[in-house]
């Protein structure tokens, strides 16, 4: 395949990727500060949303969970095991022919502290959105297998 000569971006272009980078950086410095206050690790409190946020009321796979994440199977094991053992997940296993697949759900305990985070993101992430000119906040998805 032949790749394209590279564009050239304008001075405005570099100055508005500069400040979308920038701000990008700084919501993700100001999420993982939030998420110390409440004594987790932004990738814990990652983990949380991913699974309160998955579609099916079931839970989420460690599969599925690692391409929210955008890690590895083994790495998002590693990481379920720590947060299990704060009491902050559960996992449940299938029933029938599904015993093999296992699905993750929240505590009480898990759902207490994803709950202090969620209402500040989404309101910095509204500051954001209208500070950036947009009139809604760019909604993430994850790419799921």
């Amino acid at each position: 395949m032949e790749s394209l000569p590279p564009r050239h971006l304008s001075d405005h272009e570099y100055t508005r990727l500069l400040g979308f980078r920038a701000g990008l950086r700084r919501f993700l410095r100001w999420s993982e500060e939030r998420a110390a206050e409440v004594g987790l690790t932004a990738t814990q409190h990652q983990l949380l949303l991913a699974i309160r946020g998955h579609a099916d009321p079931q839970g989420p796979t460690i599969k599925e969970l690692a391409a929210y994440l955008c890690i590895r199977h083994h790495s998002t094991v590693q990481l379920v095991d720590r947060v299990e053992q704060l009491g902050l997940v559960v996992r449940k296993r299938g029933e029938g022919k599904d015993r093999r697949v296992v699905r993750l759900r929240l505590t009480e305990h898990g759902e207490d502290k994803l709950s202090l985070l969620s209402a500040p993101h989404l309101e910095e992430l509204h500051r954001l959105a209208l500070v950036a000119g947009l009139s809604e906040p760019v909604a993430a998805t994850a790419e799921t297998p």
